[in-house]
């Protein structure tokens, strides 16, 4: 095996395992060293959850710096703004790539670009917007 191959198969791997801990239905606890991937998939079960109904007001991330907060908002309406936006065709590759293969072809295709298209929209009228804090300020408002 290349060098190459065994970096694409890593990355394969790592992505696949970070869509199973994005998933919803399940509960998972992410641990990792820095710059691994914890906000993203983070983010990417958010974006999941939206994409089944979720309202935004109704979630919560606590993450542990404010930094990973504000990365974390920041990353979810920048993918929200992004498929308001974008071409159908794009819009089904990373919704594809979101859900995974088997998931994404069980879907009602046409319902879900229409949904992922309305969430940027959903989320702005939202009052107060998403909640996103850390750890502390969770605890302060308690």
């Amino acid at each position: 095996m290349t060098i190459d191959q065994e970096k694409q198969t890593r990355y394969a791997l790592a992505t696949d395992q970070q869509r199973k801990a994005a998933d919803p239905e399940v509960s998972v606890w992410v641990e990792a060293s820095a710059g691994t991937g914890k906000t993203k998939v983070l983010s990417d079960r958010v974006l999941r959850l939206l994409l089944k109904g979720v309202l935004p007001g109704r979630i919560l991330c606590l993450t542990y710096t404010k930094a990973a907060a504000v990365n974390m908002s920041s990353r979810i309406a920048g993918k929200l703004a992004q498929w308001a936006v974008t071409d159908e065709e794009k819009l089904r590759g990373e919704l594809q790539k979101l859900l995974g293969e088997e998931a994404f072809w069980a879907c009602d295709e046409t319902a879900l670009t229409a949904q992922a298209r309305k969430l940027f929209a959903i989320l702005l009228d939202t009052p107060g917007g998403m909640k996103i804090q850390t750890i502390h300020s969770f605890c302060e408002e308690v």
